[in-house]
């Protein structure tokens, strides 16, 4: 195997972490020298990279290190939050992380951003672009992308993965509340009414019971998702983005969100919850084994930050599925401040989503 991951976490923010995380995928590997490494490290490094940098480079006699600093890191072998870590991918053999000058519509291109560094001009661009955006706990930063060895002067770093053959999938793991209806009012960021109904009775009307309280609605738990395509299907289909509610105002019975939506869209409520989670994670990756149509060699793993073990009650049901499906695949990701993946043909900056990249060696996948 000329891919593996090494995990190393202490107490303090030492270098030689990345070092060792590097070291440990390079034995698994077999490896001396490195095509390429995908190097994540918690927030306790960001203030400055460069000696980590300098430690996974030396022990990977490799100067293409690619990856960025996140709230929490994690491989196959185990998740890390709130402790000072390092996670590693090494790449040897015919598979590298490749520069991506001029990518193609149809090359899966692995994406990392800073959030001050995220534009959808950027997003946009050739290529289906799959990865996650740097985060932390508090979201004030600092927040850093390294690429090819260095800190990501403009915060933003793409690769093309040579010599592998990949398939991406999201999934957004809510439970609908009720079907699409068409948004009859809007005002900025308030959704006045849905199918001329008060846009906060319906929500209120379609809420389960228990999740109803004297105390007000459990905003953080509550979405509207936005429909692309036909409505009829929409849902099924996962041709939707989401959008996190900002209030729910009773004076005039509209709904804030976090995003602007105009009159004639269709949208509809939903709630996050861990079961549909799991269960639309599982759908997912089924869909993907099925397009790979290979074993996959290894696997990128990019969840929202409040998509981990935070949300699934201190384990992350996500993680567990993928390896539980594949028990010997190498994996790295990172829980990101931010989501980004092909969905309905277009590339999507997604929230409280779970992207998944599976690839298997072109020699393996004719």
């Amino acid at each position: 195997m000329s891919i593996a991951t090494g995990l190393v976490t202490a107490p303090i923010a030492e270098p030689q972490l990345a070092g060792l995380a590097v070291a440990a995928a390079m034995e698994k590997a077999g490896l001396t020298i490195a095509n390429s490494v995908l190097l994540f490290l918690t927030p306790e490094f960001a203030r400055d990279p460069k000696p980590a940098l300098l430690a996974a480079s030396r022990a990977s006699n490799c100067t293409r290190i690619i990856g960025c600093s996140a709230a929490g890191i994690f491989t196959d072998q185990d998740w890390v939050l709130d402790a000072p870590a390092a996670a590693a991918m090494v790449f040897g053999g015919d598979i590298s992380l490749a520069p991506a000058p001029q990518p193609q519509a149809d090359d899966l291109i692995l994406s990392l951003a800073a959030p001050n560094a995220l534009n959808s001009a950027w997003i946009s661009e050739p290529g289906r672009r799959f990865g996650g955006v740097s985060g932390d706990a508090t979201g004030q930063g600092p927040f850093k992308v390294w690429c090819g060895g260095r800190t990501a002067e403009n915060g933003r770093c793409e690769t093309r993965l040579a010599g592998a053959s990949g398939v991406v999938g999201v999934s957004q793991g809510i439970r609908a509340l009720g079907g699409p209806l068409e948004i009859t009012q809007a005002s900025g960021y308030d959704v006045i009414s849905l199918g001329q109904q008060p846009a906060m009775n319906v929500l209120t009307r379609e809420l389960p019971l228990d999740l109803r309280s004297e105390n007000g609605l459990p905003l953080h738990l509550l979405m509207a998702g936005i429909i692309h395509g036909d409505p009829a299907t929409a849902i099924a289909d996962g041709r939707f983005r989401l959008a996190p509610i900002i209030s729910a105002n009773a004076e005039d019975r509209s709904v804030t969100l976090s995003a602007r939506l105009a009159p004639g869209e269709q949208m509809f409520w939903a709630v996050r919850q861990p079961l549909a989670a799991e269960r639309d994670m599982r759908l997912t990756i089924d869909r993907l084994q099925q397009e790979l149509d290979a074993p996959p060699d290894f696997g990128l793993l990019f969840p929202c930050m409040g998509r981990g073990p935070y949300f699934y009650g201190g384990v992350d049901r996500d993680l567990d599925l993928v390896k539980q499906r594949f028990p010997d695949m190498p994996l790295i990701g990172f829980y990101g401040n931010g989501e980004i993946g092909p969905l309905d043909g277009a590339n999507q900056l997604l929230q409280y989503a779970a992207v998944l990249g599976l690839f298997a060696r072109m020699s393996s996948h004719v």
